[in-house]
């Protein structure tokens, strides 16, 4: 894992002064010691990870990951996937759909189809498109590689469940918040909205996120 991303303490500063209810959550949850917006910077892994973790418990994914890891030998990458059999990688507790996304994944990296080298180049919205040409990942998935493999500060993942959450209970806004308000928001914590995301998240969860 990396150090904490350059831009986090200028984003404390900036969300604190322009929003009272994010200066809270940045007072609250400021222990040295918790796990901030780290990264591994090994976007197969990660895109990995995003394929098995969709649409089950964070509990269910972790378990499922756990076998597919030792499946690979505890070295997750595009040869060693590629090496192994449709029947290995869903033996791990993977949908058929799944499993065509981590080979499809695999060949495409091997092959060079995918290049995650050009995700450096593109901004946010060039690299979600990039990224969702992928089988098995679509928006949400794009937009926390960027968030935790890319480190991106402007991520706002609209779509997800946990966020919507977040900010209704922070904001005292029923469920689901309104659209104009969540856009509003965004516009308000811009150029750090992945740095609020953070925080919104950190309020509902009683461990750091990670990915």
């Amino acid at each position: 894992m990396t150090k904490v991303p350059k831009y986090w303490k200028k984003a404390k500063k900036n969300l604190s002064k322009k929003d009272k209810i994010m200066a809270r959550l940045i007072k609250k949850y400021e222990n040295p010691s918790e796990t901030i917006l780290t990264s591994r910077k090994d976007i197969f892994y990660s895109l990995c990870k995003s394929i098995i973790g969709q649409q089950i418990s964070v509990a269910a994914a972790n378990s499922v990951f756990f076998k597919f890891k030792k499946k690979c030998n505890n070295k997750i990458n595009a040869r060693i996937v590629s090496r192994l059999t449709f029947s290995q990688i869903k033996s791990c507790g993977l949908s058929r759909q799944k499993v065509k996304g981590i080979k499809s994944l695999a060949k495409q990296t091997l092959d060079k189809t995918f290049n995650p080298k050009l995700i450096n180049k593109m901004d946010d919205e060039e690299a979600i498109k990039y990224l969702s040409n992928l089988r098995q990942i679509g928006r949400w998935s794009a937009e926390m590689i960027l968030l935790f493999t890319y480190n991106r500060s402007n991520i706002w993942p609209i779509q997800d469940i946990g966020l919507l959450r977040a900010i209704s209970n922070n904001y005292k806004k029923k469920y689901l918040p309104p659209d104009k308000f969540v856009s509003l928001l965004k516009k308000r914590f811009s150029p750090y909205c992945s740095v609020a995301t953070w925080y919104l998240w950190r309020s509902i969860d009683p461990e750091p996120i990670q990915y």
